[in-house]
């Protein structure tokens, strides 16, 4: 039986939310919730306050959930921006008794296959490079519409160190930067990006996407590089897509 409403979970460095998406369409139902991050994130803390959104959106629907780290058969492999406890855990054992049918994926991930299913790069046959600019950079890409899944392009070192560091959402944050004197240093990471990976389109996602007329055309990049259409929701969208797609026993691919 089709699937026709889930519930998608986006754990960041800074704060969780969730709601219920109608996979269909990829349009929220109802409200978005948030909370911030617990501090320190460890997966128990962290794992609670997911989960109370989640009771607090109405039990009974399938749950995906996107962690930003390398996410391999429901096992949390690294952990940039969240606490070091998470390597090694495995989110979908601890999840799966509490929800039922539960889907884990990389967050960056799970926003790529919502932009590519649809928003800015729906339909698209080449090869596209999802960014979301968060407390860090997450990474997706999508080759002929299919996902090369847990890249870490965040971590690319840019004049010796992380291009995350530099290029961020969350390091401009950190250094009081405004968009202008911003813009350079996330051309300076696209431009290393292109050089490895030559992608057709870039998609810049996370929260800043919404203010993307501050500082879009202020970089000079070869591709084209667009915001995300589904904006900060894009995570929340695609988890949910996911954890839809498992429970219809379908592979959850673009």
């Amino acid at each position: 039986m089709e699937v026709a409403r889930a519930i998608g979970v986006d754990i960041g460095g800074s704060g969780i939310k969730a709601a219920v998406v109608d996979v269909r369409t990829g349009v929220l139902v109802g409200e978005r919730v948030r909370v911030p991050t617990p501090q320190p994130s460890t997966p128990d803390a962290v794992l609670a306050a997911a989960a109370a959104l989640v009771e607090q959106l109405g039990a009974g629907l399938p749950v995906g959930v996107g962690v930003p780290g390398v996410v391999l058969g429901g096992v949390v492999m690294s952990a940039a921006n969240i606490d070091a406890e998470w390597i090694g855990f495995d989110v979908r054992d601890a999840l799966a008794g509490r929800f039922g049918v539960c889907s884990v994926l990389n967050d960056a991930d799970a926003a790529g296959l919502a932009e590519m299913r649809f928003g800015a790069a729906a339909g698209h046959p080449g090869v596209v490079l999802m960014l979301t600019l968060g407390t860090g950079i997450g990474s997706a890409l999508f080759a002929g519409g299919l996902l090369v899944p847990n890249t870490e392009f965040g971590h690319i070192e840019i004049r010796g160190k992380d291009g995350e560091r530099r290029a961020s959402a969350g390091a401009r944050e950190r250094r009081g930067l405004s968009y202008k004197r911003w813009a350079p240093l996330l051309e300076e990471y696209l431009r290393r990006i292109d050089a490895l990976v030559w992608p057709d389109l870039i998609i810049l996602g996370g929260g800043v996407s919404k203010r993307a007329d501050r500082f879009l055309g202020l970089i000079d990049v070869r591709p084209p590089v667009m915001p995300a259409a589904l904006l900060n929701g894009a995570g929340i969208v695609g988890a949910a897509v996911r954890a839809a797609e498992q429970d219809d026993g379908s592979p959850g691919v673009t």
